[in-house]
């Protein structure tokens, strides 16, 4: 388990980095400023998610590839697929209302460097030690939010103008994506060999899918998470964008706690017995554990709203709190019991039913576009969080059950 508490360890810090992340955000930019740069680091996490078609999960999970020759195999693949898709991020930067020029420029550098920075992560796990694993993971936001600062502080003082969420985010991201340079450039060497012949083959997690389905997996993931943002702005305007999006970006990071420090660690050491253990390592446990901490954490944006630590315009965000602590407290449920169907190779059922939800989660996005409904941003955010919620519930349960 020091594995985990390492991933663990790392992954608050980098989570309480978010939060101050968040927290200047809130505190020095203004919500159309916060709503603009969500829809495009959105659209970048998009282009992202679609180029890697889930390489860092197959990386972790495929035991009989050297983790080496996988992550090398996983760029090449994930850059051939970057290129492709460029007409689908124009397309979203399009749809958002956003001036085209530089906006995909910036989408296309933080694209592509967080395609580095997750592939590394995932070879870190597997073959770095734990000073590496801790670092990939906690200096990339430590950079953004350091970053942000120094550069809001340089325009207050010396009246320069920049994209400063975006620089800052770019730079965090380019650091992380360093990590991944010198597995890319060294051939395969005797010590990634035989650290890999140390893994029991009898035990490892697989993944089963075709590229098809791990591709068309991530295009619902991804593309509904894009979505989100890309009709919220067209719907409501970017202050309820900006609204709803730093909120979401101080909640989401806990359920990605929990896949990485927990879902992760199991994948990369390949040990099926890992999700049986009991104490707060069972999964229901720390699912329970994660939510608990999701409401804490709305519970104390609700307090600096009432107590008016915020700016006024801010006092926006009451709706979003409860229907997202609902969603992102299903969501770390879910996350807890991500690993289960690489463990008993049910992959190909688990991509099925993620897909099967994010279609009925795109149908309530879309309806009040699709059927003019008159219905307002806070009836449809609380609409579209309950049936998400339902949703994840319903694929904890199914997960929680695989043997």
């Amino acid at each position: 388990m020091n594995a985990t508490r390492t991933v663990a360890a790392a992954s608050m810090v980098a989570f309480a980095t978010q939060v101050v992340f968040a927290l200047l955000m809130l505190r020095l930019f203004t919500p159309e400023e916060v709503g603009d740069f969500s829809v495009i680091s959105q659209v970048a996490f998009l282009w992202m998610t679609l180029a890697l078609a889930q390489a860092p999960l197959t990386l972790l999970a495929d035991h009989n590839v050297p983790a080496h020759i996988g992550a090398q195999h996983a760029w090449r693949a994930s850059l051939v697929r970057y290129a492709g898709l460029l007409p689908i991020a124009a397309l979203s930067l399009w749809l958002s209302q956003l001036t085209l020029w530089p906006t995909l420029l910036w989408a296309a550098l933080l694209a592509f460097c967080q395609i580095g920075w997750m592939l590394a992560q995932s070879f870190t796990l597997r073959m770095g030690n734990h000073w590496q694993q801790a670092s990939v993971r906690v200096l990339p936001p430590l950079v953004a939010a350091l970053t942000a600062l120094c550069m809001t502080l340089l325009q207050n003082t010396e009246g320069w103008t920049a994209p400063t969420l975006v620089l800052s985010a770019l730079l965090g991201y380019a650091i992380g994506a360093a990590w991944l340079a010198p597995v890319l450039q060294a051939p395969p060497t005797a010590k990634f060999k035989s650290a890999e012949a140390h893994t029991h083959a009898h035990s490892a997690p697989s993944d089963s899918r075709s590229t098809s389905l791990r591709m068309a997996h991530t295009l619902v993931d991804a593309t509904l998470a894009t979505a989100v943002v890309v009709v919220w702005q067209r719907l409501y305007g970017a202050e309820d964008t900006g609204w709803m999006m730093a909120l979401l970006r101080v909640l989401g990071f806990l359920p990605a706690v929990v896949h990485m420090a927990w879902a992760q660690v199991a994948l990369a050491q390949g040990d099926s017995q890992q999700a049986h253990v009991r104490g707060w390592h069972n999964p229901w446990r720390l699912g329970l554990a994660a939510f608990g901490c999701v409401i804490g954490l709305g519970l104390s944006c609700a307090l600096a709203l009432s107590q008016e630590w915020l700016d006024l315009r801010w006092q926006g965000v009451w709706p979003y709190i409860a229907p997202l602590v609902l969603w992102q407290g299903c969501a770390c449920l879910s996350a807890a019991f991500s690993h289960r169907p690489f463990q008993t190779q049910t992959t190909r059922h688990y991509s099925w039913a993620c897909m099967g939800l994010g279609v009925v989660q795109a149908f309530v996005l879309l309806l009040p576009m699709g059927w003019d409904l008159p219905i307002d941003a806070t009836q449809h955010i609380a609409t579209f969080a309950l049936t998400s919620s339902v949703g994840l519930l319903g694929l904890t349960v199914w997960m929680a059950r695989l043997r």
